[in-house]
């Protein structure tokens, strides 16, 4: 019998990941400690990473030091030989990707994004003409694809002080804004995802959390455009070292060129998408979200764990 696993079966070890992320964080909800949230969900994302059977490399992740190690950076390594893949990882946000070997485009240094996401039904409209386009044409021709009025489109835009002037446009359109103050990357999902009340996500946000919202809407077939978008002279400066165009816009397709993408996410608090996580005594309850782009299926996962030693 062949014992190599498969991205069929690979997406219970994902949702299995995401989990254990969630689990750790959890405990601290409203502790006002991010740092040690943050610890114990890279931590225990890690050590489940290491007992999978792949052949993984982190493509897009994060540099943040703990105890003097970033164990979830780029470039770090899980298994040999075995399913090869491409991760990409937050654990934080309790996400966690999978793709074919080379598929994940890596834009560091870049640290910032310039992006629209939308769900399937306008990914066919959204043209790299949108990026530099006034809100009013782009949402006209979003709203045309999605059979609506541009005042009944919900647009989800980071709360920061450098989109003051696209909040201003996307409103005189009569389009109604849903202001984020935090979760980039779970904001793109919500608009990539059919049926959720969001129907196009719009500004600049972090980078790592845009190559995790291109895996998301590869896996859904929505549409993304993105471009980088360096808020420093300093940042510029190591863009145009690295040979990034900031000119140069970008597709879903070029950002991950595979079509075989696995998604995994687990709630830690309430989002659009899915509950937190609940203690009850002896046992915590998770949800999660698992979708496959190949198989083009989407599963909400409820699961009990034992907190019993």
């Amino acid at each position: 019998m062949d014992s190599t696993p498969s991205s069929h079966n690979m997406g219970l070890d994902l949702v299995r990941v995401t989990e254990a992320a969630a689990l750790a964080a959890g405990r601290w909800i409203g502790s006002g400690n991010f740092d040690a949230a943050h610890a114990a969900a890279t931590d225990a994302m890690f050590n489940t990473l290491t007992m999978l059977q792949i052949d993984g490399t982190i493509t897009i992740g994060e540099d943040r030091l703990i105890d003097g190690a970033a164990p979830l950076c780029m470039g770090v390594t899980f298994g040999a030989g075995l399913l090869p893949s491409d991760l990409a990882v937050d654990p934080i946000d309790g996400t966690r990707l999978l793709a074919a070997r080379h598929s994940i485009r890596s834009i560091a240094p870049a640290e910032y994004l310039d992006k629209i996401v939308v769900d399937r039904d306008a990914a066919a409209v959204l043209v790299p003409e949108c990026l530099d386009a006034p809100a009013a044409w782009t949402l006209a021709l979003i709203a045309r694809a999605k059979k609506k009025a541009v005042r009944d489109l919900v647009v989800v835009v980071l709360q920061r002080p450098r989109h003051n002037d696209l909040i201003d446009e996307i409103r005189a359109t009569g389009a109604r804004v849903l202001l984020r103050g935090e979760g980039d990357a779970e904001a793109a999902l919500v608009a990539a995802t059919p049926g959720s009340g969001v129907d196009v996500l719009m500004g600049v946000g972090g980078a790592v959390q845009g190559g995790l919202a291109a895996c998301a809407v590869r896996a859904l077939r929505g549409g993304m455009l993105a471009r980088i978008a360096p808020q420093s002279a300093e940042e510029r400066a190591a863009a145009d070292q690295a040979g990034l165009d900031s000119r140069r816009v970008m597709t879903v397709a070029e950002l991950v060129a595979s079509d075989d993408v696995l998604y995994a996410a687990t709630g830690i608090t309430d989002t659009a998408l899915l509950p937190g996580i609940a203690y009850k005594g002896s046992h915590a309850e998770t949800h999660s979200l698992l979708i496959r782009s190949k198989t083009r299926t989407r599963r909400f996962i409820q699961a009990e764990h034992s907190l019993e030693e």
